[in-house]
């Protein structure tokens, strides 16, 4: 028996039903014509329908699908306003380390796994807290009171590690929903012999692309070009950036210091966690193709293939392009865009 996968509608879709829907066709044949079940659209126009009338908005219908889809994460454990943080704040005002409080948890409550937490959970939830007064009182607070968090596996080699990432795991999840604008992916695209590079961010709600010339691919040359286009852009549109663990990110501190942008690291081998970014780079190899010198590009041509694809319709947003997307934003910046 073949097991069918069940996929969300998408924002073309929606624009499509709006348009039938004003045509009067029905809804059966509306369900053909985008190979859907008859009742993915009846359970469509039931929860997004703007009046008594069944009139239908796609951008509302998308913008209300986004809310319930946040609505329905569950608050993490440790969240900074739950009554468990709170008993293990003042645990640690006692000094007591982590695994004490983790286990003590348990041990008082043996029925209610809704208070317990292990002490890893404890170490996260510290050091993930921004930087600030309150992070370093908690911190002072553990035995050892280093400003980092210490890796376990001791005395294995840890040259060429990036010091202070911030895992992805902790990224707020309005940036894994596209609720807001001014959440990039980073990366670098290499040429032949990995002698020649790019810099490529991409921001996760609009596709919106911008390129940098580099020297070459040390963090230098990283922190240089990044920072000089996340500082071209205006204060909403730079929130955070999504990296992997490429070495040449290891002063993403600067560049936090430098744009105000919070970088958070992927996992290892782990692309798809940058997916928007990777597809991108698929994108851009239509104009860089793989094995070419990259220094060839001047930043003007740069420029230019970045606007080339900023300016061409995308399925995933609904037939705009990133620049109408970004526009839009900048103009209803409270009525999130709907995109996917």
């Amino acid at each position: 028996m073949t097991r069918t996968t069940y996929r969300q509608l998408q924002p073309a879709e929606r624009m499509r039903i709006e348009i039938w829907k004003a045509e009067k066709v029905s809804l059966r044949a509306m369900a053909r014509r985008l190979g859907r079940a008859p009742s993915t659209l009846t359970r469509e126009l039931a929860r997004n329908a703007q009046d008594s009338a069944g009139s239908y908005d796609a951008m509302v219908g998308q913008t209300l699908r986004a809310r319930r889809r946040a609505a329905s994460r569950p608050a993490a454990k440790l969240a900074p306003s739950s009554v468990l943080w709170g008993a293990v704040r003042e645990m640690l005002a006692w000094k007591w380390s982590p695994q004490e409080i983790a286990a003590t948890l348990k041990r008082t409550y043996p029925d209610d796994s809704s208070r317990h937490v292990s002490h890893e959970t404890i170490y996260n939830a510290i050091y993930a807290h921004p930087k600030g007064e309150l992070r370093r009182e908690l911190i002072a607070c553990l035995r050892q009171g280093h400003g980092k968090r210490l890796p376990r596996s001791r005395g294995t080699d840890r040259r060429g590690q990036i010091p202070e990432m911030v895992s992805i795991h902790v990224r707020p999840p309005e940036i894994e929903d596209r609720l807001m604008p001014g959440h990039w992916e980073g990366d670098l695209i290499k040429g032949a012999g990995n002698k020649s590079a790019v810099a490529v961010l991409v921001e996760r709600m609009s596709r919106a692309v911008l390129l940098a010339k580099m020297p070459d691919s040390t963090a230098a040359s990283a922190l240089q070009a990044f920072t000089t286009k996340l500082q071209s852009l205006v204060a909403p549109l730079r929130q955070s950036m999504t990296y992997d663990q490429g070495r040449e990110m290891s002063r993403h501190a600067d560049l936090t210091a430098a744009t105000g942008v919070r970088v958070y690291f992927c996992d290892p081998h782990s692309p798809w966690q940058r997916g928007t970014c990777e597809n991108t780079n698929g994108l851009l190899r239509q104009y860089m193709p793989k094995g070419t010198d990259l220094s060839v590009y001047s930043q003007q041509k740069l420029d230019a293939i970045a606007d080339s694809l900023n300016t061409r319709p995308r399925q995933t947003l609904g037939w705009r392009s990133p620049l109408q997307v970004l526009a839009e934003i900048l103009v209803n910046p409270q009525e999130p865009s709907p995109v996917h």
